[in-house]
């Protein structure tokens, strides 16, 4: 084995530490502050634990995202902030869906403009274009929010188990 230490020594430089007194000292004043940093973990963490507490499980339910990739059928409803914007919104995610391959089927916007409806055709893979259309629609500061909904289609009743 020491064939190998030397080896790895010789190439790589390495020098074992032999002399305990090399290793590096601490003092006081670093002690000191290492254990303020200490205490102040512990009271974040006991204020972190007090303030999960006090939420409820509902809170912590609307926090959570309204789109789920599993949700996109094809349709997109959004609200716009200011409905004068309405026609260049409209155009701009139709360019947008069209450069990245989308086929448009059907593009609606109510009579005050506010909110806008896009229904695309679905292709291969549904969850990679939801993930192309929540990332494009979330960055746009136009919007003040969308969801994955398709109008006019009849919800589907839920199996029942036999």
């Amino acid at each position: 084995m020491s064939k190998f230490k030397k080896l790895y020594r010789d190439f790589f430089g390495l020098k074992e530490q032999t002399n305990p007194s090399t290793l590096p000292k601490f003092s006081d004043e670093d002690i000191e502050n290492l254990n303020k940093a200490k205490d102040a973990y512990k009271e974040m963490s006991t204020a972190m634990q007090g303030l999960s507490t006090t939420l409820g499980e509902s809170e912590l339910e609307e926090a959570q995202l309204v789109n789920n990739l599993t949700d996109y059928r094809g349709g997109i409803e959004y609200v716009l902030r200011d409905p004068a914007n309405a026609q260049s919104v409209a155009q701009e995610i139709q360019e947008w869906a069209e450069r990245k391959g989308f086929t448009v089927v059907k593009k609606t916007l109510s009579p005050s403009g506010k909110i806008g409806y896009f229904y695309f055709r679905l292709g291969q893979d549904p969850a990679l274009e939801s993930q192309k259309l929540q990332g494009y629609l979330a960055q746009k500061p136009e919007l003040k929010h969308f969801r994955f909904n398709v109008k006019q289609q009849a919800a589907k009743k839920p199996q029942e188990k036999i």
